[in-house]
């Protein structure tokens, strides 16, 4: 372990390098004064200080006060050599952040036993600081790993659910990148963004729950199918929900709530504004969005234009005005990934 020795007088360096080589594992580096002493520090962090007092030019106090201002070498213990006894000295010292005092002439074992202790605290801070460093990062790994299985159970129980309605086609991954753009433009963070488009795709999981007869049928709905239909929206719920991992816990909020209205006309429990997850009033954008500009059997497909004024027609009904007006500050990617990710039997058409 490296000890500094700062003193203004050469026999003082040679005496006390001589004194740190007799304690086992330290090795001195002597410099001559408080000026060499801090440009040696800009690249080093000794594991010990022993620092003179009383030196020309800066003293060793305000030596103390400069080690301690850098943050990197705020726990290294600092010991000062003085001989003035006063306790006023020993407080100021104290107050500066030095961590113990030696009395000149010094006494050769107390320095080594006063040095083996404050290298022993050294060592054992430094092992606590990387045994800590260390859990941090298996802490991170794990955290990684966990997220990784979340997102390709998500993954597969989307495609599960894909099986089960597949006139759908490209739909579950154009909305879930629709809903990613559109919480980025909100301003949500860039992980918060992440994890809309993984667990967006599971929105409509709960249609594994929905008789063939409903699901799969090629005309619209009677009121009874339709509020059969509707179900989706809790099934889906009950099969994410109490998972421990956060992007189940979201996927199951956005299952539950994306057919939410800001008005309080949706379903399934007519909740209005912010009373609607930020997640379910995302997805919802993006779901309807989606639906409207792709075909299905029961209707044709919109072009963009027509389906933009739609959904402007409905801001503050249908759709939350902010995630809205996020969603139109963001149209050309909003086409792009239109364009980019078609259904396989669509025939691209050029927008009006």
């Amino acid at each position: 372990m490296t000890v500094l020795i700062v003193d203004d007088d050469e026999a003082n360096l040679f005496i006390m390098a001589a004194v740190v080589r007799r304690v086992d594992g330290a090795e001195p580096v002597t410099v001559a004064g408080p000026a060499e002493a801090l440009d040696w520090l800009r690249n080093n962090e000794p594991d010990l200080i022993l620092l003179d007092q009383m030196m020309p030019d800066m003293d060793g106090m305000e030596l103390l006060r400069h080690i301690r201002e850098d943050r990197r070498l705020n726990e290294v213990p600092v010991v000062m050599i003085t001989a003035n006894t006063s306790v006023e000295v020993r407080v100021r010292a104290l107050d500066e952040g030095c961590n113990d005092f030696l009395t000149k002439p010094i006494v050769v074992p107390e320095v080594q036993a006063r040095m083996r202790n404050l290298l022993a605290l050294r060592q054992s801070r430094s092992l606590l600081r990387d045994r800590a460093a260390l859990l941090a990062a298996e802490v991170d790994r794990v955290t990684a790993a966990l997220q990784r299985q979340g997102q390709e159970l998500v993954h597969r129980l989307s495609r599960a659910a894909e099986c089960r309605d597949p006139e759908t086609g490209a739909h579950i991954e154009r909305m879930a990148r629709y809903s990613e753009v559109i919480a980025e433009a909100a301003g949500f963070d860039r992980d918060y963004s992440r994890q809309l488009r993984h667990a967006a795709p599971m929105h409509d999981i709960g249609k594994v729950g929905i008789p063939d007869l409903i699901l799969l049928k090629p005309g619209r709905l009677s009121p009874e199918e339709l509020l059969i239909m509707r179900q989706h929206t809790q099934i889906g719920h009950r099969i994410l929900a109490d998972s421990a991992v956060p992007l189940l816990q979201l996927a199951a909020e956005i299952a539950l709530s994306h057919h939410e209205k800001f008005d309080g006309s949706g379903y399934p429990h007519g909740l209005a504004g912010n009373r609607i997850p930020a997640s379910g009033r995302i997805v919802a954008v993006a779901d309807v969005f989606d639906a409207l500009t792709n075909a299905r059997p029961y209707k044709r497909a919109w072009s963009l234009t027509d389906a933009r004024d739609f959904m402007l027609a409905n801001r503050g009904s249908h759709f939350d005005p902010d995630f809205m007006d996020a969603f139109l500050t963001r149209w050309d990617v909003i086409r792009d990934i239109h364009h980019t990710l078609p259904d396989i039997e669509e025939v691209m058409t050029p927008d009006d």
